[in-house]
């Protein structure tokens, strides 16, 4: 092979190597995800089919629905910290959305005896 094309290939290897070297990052990409650990702001207190929902902030809205799909609860633009209400199904498992007045969305899951 020619001189000029041994030193063509040696400054592409050299080149190829030293970016390579620089893409690496120095920390690995899961040390740097942070878990917070979000506390919610509301309580779910069960009696029976009483169910009693307390926050810290005001409600903004409420919607309760069966694990089949019918709404039980549909509340909009509470402001109270405080909503309580009977579950007149039979289901034993409901979800729940919970807006608060600054806008936070939480969900929950939830199981009746």
């Amino acid at each position: 092979m020619k001189p000029s094309i041994l030193k063509a290939i040696l400054v592409f290897a050299l080149f190829s190597v030293t970016c390579i070297v620089n893409g690496q990052s120095k920390q690995s990409p899961v040390a740097e995800v942070r878990t917070t650990s979000s506390t919610k702001p509301f309580k779910i207190l069960t009696n029976g089919k009483q169910i009693t929902i307390q926050s810290k902030q005001n409600l903004s809205s409420l919607l309760v629905w069966t694990a089949s799909g019918h709404r039980i609860v549909e509340e909009k633009e509470l402001s109270t910290n405080s909503y309580s209400f009977r579950i007149p199904a039979k289901e034993k498992v409901f979800f729940i959305v919970i807006e608060t007045k600054d806008g936070k969305r939480f969900t929950e899951k939830m199981g009746v005896k």
